[in-house]
Parts: C-alpha cells; structure tokens; sequence
C-alpha cells in the first residue's frame, strides 16, 4: 500500500524529486535571507522602516510577474532556469562590501533583482513541471511542495538568524549564494526535449497580454484565481490582526511565534493530502472546502481562548494553502505549453499581491475598530468567495478524473 500512496509516488519520479530538492535547497537560503536581511538593516540604521523595505525590495517584482513570466516563453525553460539560480548566486557575494548606512542600496538592488529572478524562476519552474511530472501527479506534487516551503519557514529563519548572530549578514549571503549553485545543478539534471518556442512574431507586451486574456476569458481558472486573490487579501487582512488576537489572549507578542508555527504544521499537513483530495473532489470543491475551513476558523478565533487560537491557527494553516495548489494545479493542467509560463506568472500575481494590500488595510483597520468584529466579518466575507467556485463543482470533479487517466505525453511536453 505504502508504493500506492501518491507522495511515495512523487518521490519515486526522478523529476519530481529533482524538482522538490532544488525547491527545498533554494527555498531554505531564500527563507533564511528574508529574515537576516531585515535585522541586517536595523542593526545598521536603527529604523523599523528601513528594515521593512528589504521585504518590499523583495516582493515588488511579483507586480511585474505578467511581463516577467512572458520570458519563460520566449527561450528554452531549462537553460533559463540555471541563469536564474546563477545570476543571483553570482550577485550575493556584493553583499560582503555592505558594512555601513551609505551602502545599504547595494542590498535594496540585489534583493530587488532577487525577487524579479524569483519571478522568472517560479514561472519557467511551473512550466517545466507540467513538462516532465506526469499529469496525474501534478496536484500531489504542488501539494508536497507547499509542505516543505512551509517545513522551509518554520526551520529557515531561525538558521539564517543563528548564522547570522554568529558571523554576521555576508555569511548569510554566501550561504544562500551556494545553494542557488546546487539548485542550478539539479536542474541541469532534469530530463527534458525542449524545442525552439514559437513567438508567433509578438514582442514582449503582446505576448504578455495574450498570457492575461487567455487566463482571464478561461472559465475553470478564472474563477480559482480569483478566489486565490481574494483569499490572500483577507489572509493579509488576518495577519495584521494577529498581535491584535495575541494581546487579547493576555500574552506577550512573542506568543505569536507559537501561532505561525501550528499555522505551518497546517499547512505542511494538508499538502500531503491535497492531491489524492483533489482527485475525489475535484480543484473547485477542494479549494472551496479550504476557504470554507478558514473562514470559520478566523471568525471562531475572535473567542479570547489559548485552545481555541491554537486549533483555528492549524485550521487557518490547513485551508489556506487549498485554493492555491489548486489553481496552480489547474493552471499547468489546462493551459497550453507555449503559453504556460506567462499565464503562470501572471495568476501568480493575481493571487499574491492582495497579500500586501490586506496586511496594509488591516494595519489602518485594527487601530480604528476592535478585533473581534472584524474577525467575524473576515469569515464571512471569506464564505461569500466559496460560492463561485461550488458552481459546476460537478463538471469539475468529472474533468479532474478524466484528466488522472491521460498519459504524461498529454501534458504538452517542451
């Protein structure tokens, strides 16, 4: 039974395992950096802003993440992914000459220019994916992915906080420099035919607007990254609230910590599950059962209990990752090949971004108004976003298991 059991056979793949290692190895330097680099920058200024603005420096390339990803189209994904993992590799160690305020823009720059490889990475990544991962074990792959990104967080930051404790932000960077290199090296190991892609003769812009409309005028994707967007506006909204519920419980802030780490033990445990639950239920139903999950999670979060935080922040961890594997799943399932890397990059964006609109609008809102009511009016509006995607939930369901009965060829290989 053990052999049959869907995440046993994603590791017995040798592309998904590859896939998974390198995830893993960048994913832990990435985690790691995060967190070093802010505290890098407030030992250095002293100022809470300028330490904030690593994360921006980070994370504004995903705005961009409809042009970037038309890259992952326009040459051979492979050769893109290696350049992706050794052009950062190669900038880190620029960070070494930062000692000082006067060269903190050397770090804005290359976290900058990290965030945008990350972009083109996840992009030309989630493409080759569908290429080499045999198509009914794409759900189960996703899945496992989000567990070790999540077992990544809770391990991660605490070893690039030690390391850098210990020898300071460059070591950090070195070290995040050397597992981009061994990243890079499993991908060169990855087993792939590619052919030259056809542009069809557009340039970048239309081919990056032909990635959105496609994506937008599709009625199975459309509906799921949508409801990913809006579940991660008001996941941003949640998290700002969070010291909100922690005060509330009578504790110190550092009582937060034990929240985001049951949140992560969530959210590693329904990635193991998610693609055989994908399989019975079918990409809407089990992103709407997730929603579902999360809203009345962070409504009942509002009752002023240490067991009740502690059970709805697993229940938040469990629902909230559903509708984003679901949609990427659905994503490389029914998007052509010559398309997949923009239309990957660009739900990316649309289910990303709110994140920072949510934690910027509930920052202003748990100042004017009490927690507990906008917890509750945050689960409902999460409930409202489930009904959408129930309809045709049938059809759904139907085409998932169609689609387990196709062979790997069928998933537009490069």
């Amino acid at each position: 039974m053990t052999k049959n059991w869907s995440v046993v056979r994603v590791l017995r793949d040798r592309g998904a395992a590859i896939f998974l290692t390198a995830s893993v190895i960048s994913g832990f330097g990435t985690s790691a950096l995060w967190l070093a680099a802010g505290v890098w920058v407030k030992d250095l200024t002293g100022s809470n802003g300028a330490a904030a603005l690593t994360v921006l420096a980070l994370w504004a390339p995903t705005l961009a993440g409809p042009l970037l990803g038309a890259l992952a189209d326009r040459v051979r994904r492979r050769p893109l992914l290696l350049a992706v993992n050794l052009g950062p590799a190669a900038l880190l160690p620029v960070l070494l000459v930062v000692g000082s305020p006067g060269r903190l823009w050397l770090l804005y720059t290359v976290l900058f220019v990290y965030g945008a490889a990350a972009v083109v990475a996840d992009a030309a990544e989630s493409a080759l994916v569908a290429a080499v991962v045999p198509v009914g074990l794409l759900g189960d792959f996703n899945g496992l992915r989000t567990t070790t990104t999540e077992g990544m967080k809770l391990v991660a930051p605490l070893a690039g906080a030690g390391v850098y404790a210990a020898y300071g932000g460059p070591a950090v960077a070195l070290l995040d420099a050397a597992g981009f290199v061994c990243a890079a090296g499993l991908y060169a190991c990855v087993r792939v035919h590619e052919g030259r892609p056809r542009t069809g003769g557009r340039g970048l812009r239309g081919g990056t607007a032909e990635g959105v409309r496609f994506l937008w005028g599709h009625p199975s994707l459309r509906p799921l990254v949508v409801a990913g967007g809006t579940t991660m506006l008001c996941a941003g909204l949640n998290g700002a609230l969070l010291y909100a519920v922690v005060e509330g419980l009578g504790h110190s802030p550092a009582y937060a910590g034990a929240l985001y780490a049951v949140q992560g033990a969530g959210s590693a445990t329904v990635g193991l599950l998610s693609g055989a639950a994908m399989r019975r239920f079918g990409e809407r139903r089990f992103a709407a059962c997730g929603i579902a999950l999360t809203a009345v999670a962070v409504a009942v979060r509002a009752a002023p209990s240490d067991a009740v935080a502690l059970v709805c922040a697993a229940a938040i961890g469990a629902g909230l990752p559903c509708v984003l594997i679901a949609a990427l799943t659905a994503v490389q399932r029914e998007t052509p090949d010559a398309l997949l890397g923009r239309v990957a990059a660009t739900a990316g964006t649309l289910m990303y971004a709110p994140n920072a609109v949510g934690l910027a609008l509930g920052a202003a809102l748990v100042e004017l108004l009490p927690y507990q009511p906008l917890l509750v009016a945050l689960g409902l509006v999460r409930l409202v976003t489930v009904v959408p995607l129930l309809r045709g939930g049938a059809q759904r369901a139907a085409s998932a298991s169609r689609t387990d009965a196709r062979s790997p060829s069928d998933a537009s290989p490069a």
